[in-house]
């Protein structure tokens, strides 16, 4: 496809991507109330991008019969895809993975996206120049979904974190307006904290596609099994360790918090806020269910969402609040936090 897409085809795009993300992701909908203008629509084209390459993966490899592509080889085309991207800008190509030039995808070469939607990311990363290396992770935390299913050490699923979530923090600051470094390993971290948030929430209907993002080592640490989840037994030990769970995610949070007053894009601070604070609020409908995510899913309720908006413009900092909150530590020997990025290995 040529670098030079009409402004129609782009425009069609955007407008795909926000019927997207309003079907899809209702509470970053939500809170996108809160930006304005090309930024809105930028916003809804990089979740367009995720969400679709999330549904590659989410469809599994029988969704794909017929198709003269398997799953892993659609991944490879999305990654020549995003290099096409950056032919134009070299400077903010990936360093570890060659020139753009060398990655580029053959001429016949069926793409997984539709032809305005990809328009649409490509006019936002060349317009607010976004680096390649967190489109790239992503499609790496999408490859892990094809590998593993269980997760032993925190150090794994933090990767793996930083990988499916903390990138799109990467990708969502130069929108945001930032050239403040100090705002970039924040917004990875409210991606680790959402998350961490989610994996908690969804134990149930992980269990039932055979998947258990919770560290197996930590679970024996609280003595818990894999049975014990299964049978969603809600005891001393399960409350336990969602404890400490809870913690670590706001933990992450809180450091989140600390990165926002170095956004200057209007109303951008106030949006960040306000999807930390709708996210964080599953952890307290968590805590008010007794740590029962087995018979029912936590969420945050339209009135809550309602009330942290109106926060957000009153009380910005009481919806996202920066703390000096220190991570959990499974035994006081035993720091559970990388202290990397959590870049590709």
């Amino acid at each position: 496809m040529s670098a030079i897409e009409s402004p129609a085809l782009i425009a069609q795009g955007y407008r795909r991507a926000r019927v997207v993300t309003r079907h899809h992701a209702k509470s970053f909908f939500f809170a996108s109330y809160l930006l304005f203008g090309q930024r809105k629509k930028a916003a809804f084209a990089l979740y367009a991008f995720c969400r679709r390459l999330d549904d590659l993966v989410d469809a599994g490899e029988s969704a794909l019969e017929g198709s003269p592509l398997d799953l892993p080889t659609r991944l490879a085309r999305a990654r020549e895809r995003v290099a096409e991207v950056y032919l134009p800008l070299p400077e903010l190509a990936s360093k570890g993975l060659g020139p753009p030039a060398s990655r580029q995808p053959a001429a016949d070469a069926p793409s997984p996206w539709e032809p305005s939607e990809f328009a649409a990311l490509r006019h936002t990363i060349h317009l607010y120049r976004i680096p390649e290396q967190p489109f790239q992770d992503l499609i790496s935390g999408m490859e892990m979904d094809l590998t593993k299913r269980r997760y032993e050490t925190w150090d794994e699923l933090e990767l793996y974190c930083y990988r499916v979530a903390g990138v799109v923090g990467l990708m969502l600051t130069p929108v945001l307006g930032c050239e403040d470094e100090r705002a970039v390993e924040p917004a990875a971290d409210l991606g680790r904290a959402m998350q961490l948030t989610n994996i908690l929430r969804d134990v149930r209907e992980d269990l039932e596609r055979d998947r258990v993002y919770l560290p197996a080592e930590e679970l024996r640490a609280f003595g818990l099994t894999e049975d014990d989840l299964r049978r969603g037994q809600v005891d001393a030990r399960w409350r336990d360790f969602m404890r400490f769970q809870i913690q670590r995610s706001r933990a992450y949070y809180a450091r989140a918090a600390g990165g926002v007053k170095y956004l200057t894009g209007f109303g951008s601070q106030r949006m960040v806020r306000l999807m930390g604070g709708i996210y964080g609020d599953i952890l307290r409908d968590i805590e008010a269910r007794d740590y029962d995510v087995f018979s029912a899913r936590a969420h945050t309720t339209k009135g809550r969402k309602l009330a942290l908006a109106t926060a957000a413009f009153v009380r910005p900092r009481a919806v996202l609040r920066e703390a000096d909150t220190a991570m959990p530590l499974l035994a006081p020997s035993a720091p559970l936090l990388s202290t990397g990025t959590g870049g590709p290995a």
